[in-house]
């Protein structure tokens, strides 16, 4: 028998773009529930509940917070599945240790949770589409 999993989405750096690939295919509405682009710390911290010492200690683009965002969408949403993305897609925003393309994936779903860690290159257009593939490639692999 398939499983009926229901997915969330908490997005920054994306701004949407994997919900918006979710729902491009016809019957998603059996699967996706919804999501937050939760582009500004303050929703982050407001609505995510990731709490303030963590955004400060290891800043919204870490895998700290990718993993509150996952596991927070997920519980606010009451699914099986879900995934976060921060990063800083460009062309500002690095840092000494935050380049520009750095960016935190994690999805939790059935197989337990799981983050990752990229530095993509390209133009902000481009790190945001690879984020996006990487997502849905490690949702994809949570179903299996």
């Amino acid at each position: 028998m398939a499983r009926s999993l229901k997915l969330a989405l908490a997005e920054s750096c994306t701004g949407g773009m994997i919900a918006q690939q979710v729902t491009a295919v016809p019957g998603s509405s059996a699967v996706f529930v919804g999501g937050v682009v939760c582009y500004a710390n303050e929703v982050k911290r407001d609505i995510l509940g990731v709490p303030q010492e963590v955004l400060e200690r290891h800043g919204a683009v870490s895998q700290e917070v990718a993993v509150l965002l996952a596991t927070n969408i997920r519980a606010m949403f009451g699914c099986d599945l879900a995934a976060s993305v921060t990063g800083i897609a460009g062309p500002g925003g690095a840092t000494g240790d935050k380049p520009v393309g750095l960016v935190y994936v994690t999805v939790l779903g059935p197989l337990g949770l799981r983050t990752q860690r990229h530095i993509f290159y390209g133009g902000r257009d481009l790190v945001r589409k690879q984020a996006c593939a990487t997502a849905l490639t490690m949702l994809i692999e949570q179903t299996l």
